[in-house]
């Protein structure tokens, strides 16, 4: 069912995507007097086709992992005389290009609808207040503590944990000083905080830039009251069951689910623990032997259940909405700073200061996909403004093939008053392809990488 459920989000997500972006190509071309032939979302043999009275053919295909318009053009085949001036490449140059561009552009628009709809239906969030700082860490030598708000992160705020990492992100393989503004509870005055990086994290595979400063997120006390079993886990093998409260791991007594139980179950992988719960008024011992899985590169324990659901205090919730009006122009910002901040990762990724390996394919995108289908309208919109903008800048890269390399082409071409020639531009597209295709594969083994971790 969870399969199913994944499958059904990356094909909406997908389909989406690649139906806004054709359709900028074909609204542009329309309105350009080019006569566009077909316009197919997927790839290979049909499941779906119709025509509109202009004759164009609209086509479901079998593979949605992209789509294509095809208009007419003379140099793919013959074109009747009287149809000459609906032929692509009779059109201008700047049409040409206007055609081209409105691809990526219509992904841009995508992404602010779905950051202006986020703002209008408004989030609910935990404010990014931090909880115990790892000594000697970067956090901890510029003076940061437990309970501290973070309010900005070099000038621009930071509401959420999100914020938090996405600003923290930017920072990634940079030597230099992040500034930080943070406040102590609800009234306290805002402190600055300058905090020192070296290299901050060249290099690193799926880096976790809040943990990297020594910084963790604040949690309440959350009692050890056992509130899922996974029937083929170990904890239903020890015997615990829903309602348990445990008291004691080992003889030692725990209060706090996150800080007493999981350390020790997951550090004790394979290894057998004495477990003292409380059951209906009575106490009781059980052993129970966690699992062991692979996870960054070490094995950890888990035993295949959950706590009772609890609250957040209200005082650490966070209420964040915008009117219609007034989220126009937080969308466009955002839309802007996650197309910058994508293009400043595609720079450092070249550069080595951000490790390839955190490029991702087609399996980690359907796993976001499925689970942020499953948190929420908010989420699965949020991805689909991600997942848009990094379509569109990847679209505008000068690479042949992609839509940025015809820009190059006709960009030349309207400085120097004539195309370029066709054998550069056919040494530009196998370039392209090959580049396309290298890129494409090692992404590919990247996600093959992570599903084997």
């Amino acid at each position: 069912m969870d399969l199913l459920f994944t499958l059904l989000a990356t094909i909406v997500a997908l389909g989406l995507l690649v139906t806004i972006h054709e359709y900028g190509h074909f609204w542009v071309a329309r309105r350009c007097g080019v006569k566009v032939l077909r316009f197919s979302i997927g790839f290979g043999p049909a499941l779906y086709s119709w025509h509109d009275r202009q004759g164009t053919e609209y086509v479901i295909a079998g593979i949605p992992l992209g789509g294509y318009v095809k208009m007419l053009d003379e140099r793919e085949s013959p074109v009747p005389e009287q149809e000459l001036d609906q032929a692509f490449n009779r059109k201008s140059v700047k049409q040409r290009i206007a055609i081209v561009a409105a691809g990526p552009l219509a992904n841009f628009l995508l992404a602010i609808l779905a950051f202006w709809i986020i703002a209008v239906l408004g989030i609910t969030t935990v404010a990014p207040v931090t909880g115990p700082v790892e000594p000697g860490s970067i956090a901890e030598r510029a003076g940061m503590r437990e309970g501290l708000e973070i309010l900005e992160i070099d000038g621009t705020a930071t509401p959420t944990w999100h914020e938090v990492n996405l600003q923290l992100i930017r920072r990634l393989g940079e030597t230099g000083q992040l500034q930080l503004l943070a406040r102590e509870g609800e009234g306290g005055a805002p402190q600055s905080y300058t905090l020192q990086l070296q290299s901050w994290l060249r290099g690193a595979e799926q880096p976790d830039p809040v943990a990297a400063l020594g910084l963790t997120s604040w949690k309440p006390a959350v009692p050890p009251l056992i509130g899922q079993i996974s029937p083929d886990g170990a904890a239903a093998a020890a015997g615990l069951q829903a309602g348990d409260l445990i008291v004691a791991i080992d003889g030692e007594p725990v209060s706090d689910w996150l800080v007493d139980v999981v350390p020790a179950i997951q550090a004790s992988a394979g290894q057998t623990l004495e477990l003292t719960v409380e059951r209906e008024g009575g106490i009781r011992t059980l052993a129970l032997t966690p699992a062991a899985r692979e996870q960054d590169g070490r094995l950890i324990g888990f035993i295949g259940a959950g706590i009772e659901a609890f609250e957040w205090p209200e005082h650490m919730m966070r209420s964040i909405s915008h009117n219609p009006l007034t989220a126009i122009p937080v969308a466009v910002m955002k839309t802007w700073d996650m197309t910058a901040l994508t293009l400043d990762s595609l720079k450092k990724m070249v550069t080595g200061l951000v490790s390839a390996k955190n490029l991702s394919g087609p399996i980690t995108i359907a796993k976001v996909a499925g689970a942020s289908a499953k948190s929420g309208v908010e989420s699965f919109l949020g991805f689909i403004a991600y997942l848009s903008i990094s379509l569109g800048v990847l679209n505008l890269l000068p690479i042949p093939v992609l839509d940025g390399g015809h820009l190059v082409y006709y960009v030349a071409e309207w400085i120097r008053g004539k195309p370029l020639s066709e054998r550069i531009q056919g040494w530009g597209l196998q370039i392209g392809l090959t580049m396309i295709v290298g890129v494409m594969l090692f992404a590919i083994y990247n996600d093959i990488s992570r599903l084997g971790s």
